[in-house]
C-alpha cells in the first residue's frame, strides 16, 4: 500500500503484509527501513496484519519540506490517516527505538485506537527531556554538519545504522544495504533535528493508558539506567531479550515469542 494516487500531500510509505488478526502499525527507528522487520514478519503474521511504515526521508517515504511534518504530533495524524484509510477501528502498535517514541506519542493522542503496544530500547523516548536536550545540544551540530557535508556516508558506519550490526542476519543486512541507498539526506537530517529532539515522553509516561510491553535489549548498557523511568508507564510489562539496541532484529526468536504472546493475550 502506498500514498493515495492524486493526493498532493505527501504521505508515509506503508506496506500492508498478509496476516491473521487485527492490523498492527509497525514503526522502525532512525536509519532503518521496511526490511528491518524481515525476521519478525512471519511470526507477527500469526497474530496480526503488519502495516510497516517508513519514517520521513527513509526508504521510499518522501521528505516533506515543512519541519512541522516531522513533529511527533504530525506523525500521530499521519498514523491516524493510515488507520482510517485501512478501515480499521483499532489496531496494535509496535515501535523500535525512535519508532517507540512515535508509537507512545500516538497512543497518548489516540488511546481508544490502540489495542496494545510494544516498544524497545529508546534513548530518545525514555531519557528525561531536560537530559535529552543537553545530550542533543552537545553533539547534534557536529553530527548534522557531517550529514550535510558527507551525505549518507555520515551514517553508514555510525552505531545508529542497524545495517552495520553483525548480530543481524546476513539476509536482512543485505536488504537494509539496498534500502540504505534510498534514504534522503534532507529527510534524515530533519528527522534527527526535529523528530528525535521532540519525541521524549518525560512525565507523560505516567499517562499511558494502553497495555504496553517493553522488549528490553539487556546488552545495551547505556539504556539500562533508563529502565526505572520507563517503568512510569502504568502496568508496563518488561521482557528481557539477549540483544542490544536493534533487539527485534538481533534476536528475532526471543523477541518474536514475547511479542506474539503479548499480542495474543490482548487480542480483542
Amino acid at each position: 500500500m502506498t500514498a493515495a494516487e492524486g493526493d498532493e500531500i505527501e504521505h508515509l510509505h506503508a506496506v500492508v503484509h498478509d496476516g491473521d488478526g487485527p492490523a498492527a502499525l509497525v514503526v522502525h527507528g532512525a536509519m532503518a527501513s521496511r526490511s528491518y522487520w524481515a525476521d519478525n514478519l512471519p511470526a507477527l503474521a500469526e497474530v496480526c496484519t503488519p502495516v510497516v511504515v517508513e519514517l520521513w526521508g527513509h526508504g521510499r517515504s518522501p521528505s516533506p519540506a515543512e519541519p512541522a511534518r516531522y513533529e511527533p504530533q504530525a506523525y500521530a495524524e499521519e498514523f491516524e490517516r493510515l488507520r482510517t484509510g485501512l478501515g480499521v477501528e483499532r489496531w496494535y502498535a509496535i515501535g523500535q527505538s525512535l519508532g517507540s517514541g512515535l508509537v507512545l506519542n500516538y497512543g497518548l493522542a489516540h488511546p481508544d485506537r490502540v489495542i496494545a503496544q510494544v516498544v524497545t530500547n529508546s534513548l530518545s523516548a525514555f531519557t528525561p527531556p531536560e537530559r535529552w536536550a543537553e545530550r542533543r545540544v552537545s553533539g547534534q551540530h557536529a553530527f548534522l554538519d557531517s550529514i550535510r557535508t558527507r551525505g549518507l556516508d555520515a551514517f553508514r558506519d555510525h552505531w545508529i545504522n542497524p545495517g552495520r550490526s553483525r548480530r543481524i542476519s546476513e539476509a536482512t543486512r543485505a536488504l537494509l544495504a539496498v534500502e540504505f541507498e534510498e534514504h534522503d539526506v534532507d529527510g534524515v537530517a530533519t528527522s534527527m533535528s526535529v523528530t528525535s529532539d521532540r519525541v521524549a515522553l518525560g512525565d507523560r509516561l505516567a499517562d499511558v493508558a494502553v497495555p504496553t510491553m517493553l522488549t528490553l535489549g539487556v546488552d545495551e548498557e547505556r539504556f539500562l539506567p533508563l529502565l526505572d523511568h520507563a517503568r512510569r508507564i502504568p502496568g508496563l510489562e518488561v521482557v528481557e531479550v539477549a540483544a542490544a539496541h536493534a533487539v527485534n532484529a538481533q534476536n528475532p526468536d526471543e523477541w518474536n515469542a514475547a511479542v506474539v504472546d503479548f499480542l495474543r493475550r490482548h487480542r480483542p
